[in-house]
């Protein structure tokens, strides 16, 4: 017997056990097998198909996400727009209201300043007027010391006076 040549007796005896073991394993092994290798492989293609809708919703989730910020911006972008035209406007009007103040102050001060240049020309003239009679009284005294220079002056001033009254 040597040791790279079988036996026919040892050789029967493996292809015996070699036949039962895979009759029993094709009886109650193999189907077992082959059931958990399809659940397996059904499992893996439920998770495929689950990934894809994932990956769906992900692409269309994203495409809404893209859309959402698109819009804000356009809205970001109005509502600035909306915002400076509103702020030119009140800047406008602000102008205007301080242009009407403006100018209505200096209208006011105008008036103010023509009621007291008015007033210091009223005063002026009375200073004057004041100063005119007191000159007239000093030049009358100094003139009229003598009881003739008086009567002279009255006689002049009762002409004047009759003139006066027939040209009227």
């Amino acid at each position: 017997m040597s040791l790279l040549t079988p036996d026919s007796g040892l050789l029967f005896w493996m292809l015996l056990s070699f036949g039962v073991v895979f009759v029993v394993l094709a009886k109650y092994g193999f189907p077992v097998i082959t059931k958990m290798v399809e659940n397996r492989q059904a499992y893996i293609n439920q998770s495929l198909e689950v990934a894809k809708e994932a990956n769906a919703q992900l692409v269309e989730l994203k495409a809404k996400g893209d859309e959402i910020v698109a819009n804000a911006s356009k809205e970001q972008g109005r509502i600035l727009r909306e915002a400076m035209q509103e702020r030119d406007k009140i800047i406008v009007e602000a102008r205007k209201h301080a242009d009407l103040a403006a100018q209505k102050e200096l209208e006011d001060v105008k008036l103010r300043i023509q009621q007291e240049k008015e007033e210091a020309i009223r005063d002026i003239r009375r200073q004057v007027a004041a100063l005119s009679v007191d000159i007239a009284e000093k030049i009358v005294r100094k003139e009229l010391d003598q009881p003739q220079q008086q009567m002279d002056m009255i006689d002049r001033m009762l002409d004047e006076v009759l003139t006066a009254s027939k040209s009227n």
